[in-house]
């Protein structure tokens, strides 16, 4: 089998070469423009750091969400009240809206809330289970 080496021949259909040529096409080098690959690079690492931002907002308000549930004062329970605040509001509209970082990592907003929400009714109900345990007990 013989490749000719005019331009027109270079550059002819896929579908009209032979099983031979098909194979060997695949061991030669694509051809990139520089343009192409930092396009590519520079837009992967812009959206990167985005989502680690948004990622470490949810990690954040989760956490103090967790942490501070059965604070009852200061600054732990200011800190369980904001975020609670952030997960039950629906309509934000705002860039870091819990529904907005949900969405941008790619979370169900709503799953994610009512995930948090049973997570809370049921670290309620163990915590007044053993508040009632150790007054019964003393």
């Amino acid at each position: 089998m013989e490749w000719k080496s005019s331009g027109s021949e270079a550059i002819r259909d896929r579908s009209s070469l032979t099983m031979d040529e098909k194979i060997t096409s695949l061991f030669q080098p694509d051809s990139l423009l520089s343009a192409q690959y930092y396009g590519n690079l520079r837009r992967r690492t812009l959206i990167q750091p985005e989502m680690r931002l948004a990622l470490a907002i949810l990690e954040d308000g989760i956490n103090c969400f967790q942490d501070n549930l059965m604070a009852e004062s200061g600054k732990a329970k200011k800190l369980f009240n904001e975020a609670e605040e952030w997960i039950l509001e629906e309509d934000g509209d705002w860039i870091f809206s819990f529904r907005n970082v949900c969405e941008l990592l790619g979370f169900n907003s709503a799953y994610v809330r009512q995930g948090l929400l049973r997570w809370r009714q049921e670290r309620q109900r163990h915590d007044d289970k053993d508040w009632e345990e150790e007054r019964m007990a003393g």
